[in-house]
């Protein structure tokens, strides 16, 4: 078995190129090699063919797996949020067997498809191949090499030529795929937004083909995502975790009104095509303000509960502390009981061994009651078990005096130490 490679580096072939045939994969040899049939040996020919044991036995396994992995890190690396689910899962399940589907988006990062379009979907569905999308990708990034071209293959991935128009090998396989009710998904841009998603490009009349040059109208799924440019970043070269991505998933766009006036002979294919292509646009710009109205919300809710929680956490903790500090701890009774108890018996071996007269002010009745209320060492309960309450009081009015004295309105470690210091009898 022999394969001359050629000169696939110098891209684009030549335009004698042989027509799109069943053989998928001989189509892809063609694109990358440069040359024709000749070069491709038979053998090679027939083992990767799109119809053969081998690729789909690849595809069987590569689709599902690169599916859930991509599921489970939209949803479990990152916070993936999708509203609109419904209509998706609708067009996917419940359209005729005949009918294609067609999904648009949004492109913002390199790995918008598989990682968004596998967030849209339950594991469920995605181990099931054959309901699974098939996607473009340019020649120059995806089928550079035999070893990408088989994996992308693989994966469901039809090549398609920059500068090539719509009337290329790559366009005519998706056409293909929609009139055997495959599912679909382009993006009508054409190419990745410049400027990290802020706007939409322009929408390619190759949209207008794929819609209208099907045997049967398929169904068409906008859908609009926010937060990849965060996932991955242009020029990063592996994805991030921990981000927000939210996606809003569209109504079906409705184009027999077009095709009716294209029947009627009032428009002209291409200006068909324009149509489509313009309804596409303005439904996905519209749909990109609502989108950015649901992420502004979402903010705005998530700072509002985060002040929320913070002014509830804050007025707890004020809460417990103010308690303590009147001798009360936020325990349960029998906690309590079992400590009171504890600290009697302690208190009684205290005064019977004879040192009674050097306990301290704690031991005193007004404060051994409070003192038996605390299950635990608190803030309160560690101030009071700190020293005698009137030497810190003193060592406060001392401090007051020192600042009135000398006007250091100074509260920095120096000044505490040196105060500190003085209430040892250092002076001031």
């Amino acid at each position: 078995m022999k394969l001359h490679r050629g000169s696939w580096k110098s891209w684009p072939p030549e335009e004698n190129s042989s027509k799109v045939s069943g053989n998928f994969l001989y189509t892809v040899l063609n694109f990358w090699t440069g040359r024709g049939a000749a070069t491709i040996d038979d053998d090679l020919k027939k083992k990767i063919s799109e119809d053969s044991p081998t690729v789909r036995v690849l595809r069987a396994i590569a689709v599902p797996v690169l599916a859930n992995v991509c599921h489970v890190f939209m949803h479990g690396l990152n916070h993936t949020e999708v509203y609109g689910l419904e209509k998706l899962e609708k067009a996917l399940l419940h359209r005729p067997q005949s009918t294609g589907l067609l999904t648009l988006s949004n492109h913002v990062a390199a790995m918008d498809d598989p990682l968004v379009t596998a967030s849209l979907l339950s594991p469920q569905i995605l181990l099931h191949e054959r309901m699974l999308r098939w996607t473009l990708c340019a020649t120059d990034r995806c089928f550079t090499s035999v070893p990408k071209s088989i994996f992308f293959t693989s994966l469901k991935v039809l090549p398609v030529s920059r500068g090539k128009g719509i009337y290329q090998e790559g366009m005519d396989l998706a056409l293909e795929k929609l009139n055997h009710g495959d599912w679909v998904h382009i993006f009508p841009e054409g190419s990745r937004s410049r400027d990290g998603g802020k706007t939409l490009g322009n929408v390619k009349r190759g949209v207008g083909r794929l819609v209208m040059d099907a045997k049967e109208t398929p169904v068409i799924i906008p859908f609009m995502h926010e937060g990849m440019q965060e996932v991955l970043p242009i020029g990063s070269k592996f994805p991030h975790i921990c981000k927000k991505v939210t996606v809003l998933v569209g109504d079906p766009i409705l184009v027999d009104d077009l095709l009716a006036r294209c029947k009627d002979q009032e428009l002209t294919t291409d200006a068909l095509y324009d149509a489509v292509a313009q309804r596409v646009e303005e439904r996905m710009r519209g749909m990109k303000g609502e989108l950015q109205q649901l992420v502004a919300n979402e903010r705005l809710a998530r700072e509002r509960d985060r002040k929320l929680y913070l002014a509830r956490r804050a007025s707890g903790i004020w809460e417990h502390v103010d308690w303590e500090m009147e001798g009360f701890s936020l325990h349960s009774d029998d906690e309590t009981i079992d400590h009171s108890h504890q600290q009697q018996q302690r208190e009684f071996s205290e005064i019977s061994s004879g040192d009674a007269a050097k306990t301290s002010w704690m031991d005193h009745p007004i404060h051994s009651s409070d003192r038996a209320l605390d299950s635990s060492p608190s803030i309160a309960a560690r101030l009071r078990a700190f020293g005698d309450p009137a030497a810190m009081v003193s060592f406060a009015a001392r401090g007051i005096a020192w600042n009135w004295k000398t006007r250091e309105f100074k509260y920095g470690v120096g000044t505490w130490t040196a105060r500190l210091c003085g209430n040892q009898g250092l002076g001031l």
